[in-house]
């Protein structure tokens, strides 16, 4: 009997143990299911979000760059980049083949670049690629590989703007040209979006705005597209033809001080950067610079004519085709004689110019030529812009004088000498260029009389005719002022003598002049290689063109024949 009341009480014991432990897990489990929903309920939600929910960068769209006409010139397009969590990277090597097959790498690189990104959640495995490799990749639905949407920059006109526009880098900050000089204003700021991860690690569609994207502001150039086509054509055309180093040209808007176009060659493809060197990216419109020899010589009759040394009916002897200054002998290309300022011009005449130069007093000289933008900057602000040079007037030498007076001794870009131009052109004044669309004429200051100005400008006229040196620069129904320039390459024993320099600079129409136009061609090689022979026809050709496209009326119509009694008068 008492043994069975031991059993039964063993029984009762256990079955309260039971009871015991069953009340605690209910009380447990409720206590700590209050916890979690009640108490602390966000503990298991931002556990879950670290592991599915992120805060996603939103990538903003960068601004358009367009010409004057609202033509593209570099314009960002959506893309996606490929990227790896290497914490939840899970592939066999038969996928890993796959993938490292479709983004052009190899596995071991593939392989390699997760393992050294072991401690870290995010790596990109390759940036910004066609939507047909895109898809392949999330075909392979991977663990840990997943796609982010980007921009990536593409410029439709490709090697025709390069120079200018330049380019943008793999994460779209600018690098060259106005896409460096404008950076500010096309970049955007990005947005950040809350978005879910799948099993996969790929963004679920949809998700929670948190910050919004501000895109980059587009802006608009003063480049004319057409304009820029057919310099550049014309450019490629000549250094090609004439086995040319280098050439660059730049027109502008005598108006406004806009660049219509600029170009340079070799160019190169913005789009496709394989192999090119830093070198090949500068705009050498801008930031090169040469001796600018004869174009100069409008700028010292300008300085005579404005000193009061000269007048416009001054006869100057240059015979007998040279002068010696200083122990060293200037030449002519032959002996003119005894010639007025206009045929000076027209033939180019180094004695004749140098002996107006020689008659100015060095501060005056340095003073007028320094009055035309040489040696200061633009007002462009492009990225890299040199300032050019001028010698100072209290080192000069006679020599010194005689040389400037036809561009030896200075320095000068090809868009400083067109702006430079732009002050014959425009009746003295000197404005800032630019590179924008401009809606109101911008402020200059005047320099020179507008008298002097169309003086000098007239006397230009006979450079382009069948007796000046340019008559290739023509351009049918309409008057050119211009003037070549061909320059000994320096070296550093002094000037080569087979290396040259080929140059012409204009203004069209010259009764009211509207462009203005630097053709410079780098070392050209053959015989040819006079600026009127080289750079002249380039002029023509451009000038020939821009004339229809801009609508600018003929100055130089021929005179109506007429027909009298059946003859011809």
């Amino acid at each position: 009997m008492s043994g069975r009341n031991t059993i039964h009480h063993v029984a009762a014991w256990r079955i309260n143990l039971l009871r015991l432990v069953f009340v605690t897990l209910v009380i447990g489990l409720g206590w700590r299911l209050a916890d979690i929903q009640v108490l602390n309920p966000d503990f298991l939600r931002n556990q879950g979000d670290a592991r599915h929910v992120r805060q996603v960068p939103v990538a903003a769209h960068r601004g358009m760059i367009l010409d004057r006409h609202g033509e593209p010139l570099a314009i960002s397009t959506p893309v996606h980049s490929i990227w790896i969590n290497p914490q939840e990277f899970d592939a066999d090597k038969k996928q890993l083949a796959s993938l490292a097959k479709i983004v052009g790498l190899k596995a071991t690189k593939v392989k390699k670049k997760v393992k050294q990104n072991s401690h870290r959640e995010f790596v990109y495995l390759k940036r910004r690629v066609t939507p047909e490799i895109a898809g392949k990749v999330t075909d392979l639905k991977l663990a840990g590989v997943a796609l982010q949407r980007e921009y990536k920059r593409y410029y439709p006109t490709a090697e025709v703007t390069s120079h200018l526009v330049g380019f943008t880098n793999v994460d779209d900050n600018g690098q060259e040209g106005l896409e460096l000089m404008h950076d500010d204003v096309l970049t955007g700021v990005p947005g950040l979006k809350r978005m879910v991860r799948d099993s996969r690690g790929n963004y679920v569609e949809g998700g929670e705005q948190l910050k919004a994207t501000k895109d980059g502001q587009n802006i608009q150039l003063s480049i004319d597209l057409r304009l820029q086509y057919l310099t550049y054509q014309a450019l490629k055309e000549t250094v090609s033809q004439h086995r040319a180093r280098s050439g660059s040209a730049v027109v502008l808007d005598i108006h406004t001080g806009e660049v219509l176009a600029m170009v340079n060659q070799p160019s190169f493809n913005p789009n496709n950067r394989r192999g090119l060197k830093s070198s090949d990216y500068r705009n050498r419109a801008v930031t090169d610079v040469f001796e600018p020899g004869s174009t100069v010589k409008p700028f010292t009759m300008a300085s005579g004519l404005k000193s009061g040394i000269i007048k416009p009916t001054s006869v100057i002897d240059t015979r007998p085709g040279t002068l010696r200054v200083s122990g060293h002998t200037i030449k002519d290309f032959r002996d003119y004689g005894q010639i007025n300022l206009a045929k000076l011009i027209q033939k180019s005449s180094n004695v004749g110019v140098s002996k107006i130069a020689l008659a100015m007093k060095p501060t005056q000289l340095w003073q007028d030529f320094s009055a035309f933008g040489l040696s200061e900057a633009t007002g462009a602000y492009f990225p890299g812009e040199a300032m050019g040079s001028m010698p100072d007037p209290q080192k000069w030498r006679e020599l010194d004088r005689a040389t400037l007076s036809y561009g030896y001794g200075l320095a000068s870009t090809a868009l400083q000498l067109a702006r430079g131009y732009m002050v014959l052109a425009n009746g003295g004044i000197l404005q800032p260029v630019s590179f924008i669309k401009t809606i109101e004429k911008p402020r200059g200051r005047r320099v020179y009389s507008t008298d002097v100005m169309k003086q000098v400008v007239s006397m230009m006229e006979g450079v382009v005719t069948a007796q000046g040196t340019a008559k290739l620069a023509a351009v049918d129904n309409y008057r050119v002022a211009g003037k070549t320039g061909t320059v000994k390459k320096a070296n550093r024993g002094g000037y080569t003598e087979d290396r040259y320099l080929s140059l012409f600079a204009g203004i069209v129409p010259a009764s009211k002049p509207r462009l203005a136009m630097v053709v410079m061609v780098d070392d050209p090689k053959g015989e040819d290689y006079y600026g009127g022979l080289i750079a002249a026809p380039v002029f023509s050709e451009v000038m020939t063109g821009a004339m229809r496209l801009l609508n600018i009326a003929p100055d130089d119509l021929p005179s109506p024949q007429l027909i009298v009694a059946g003859k011809q008068s």
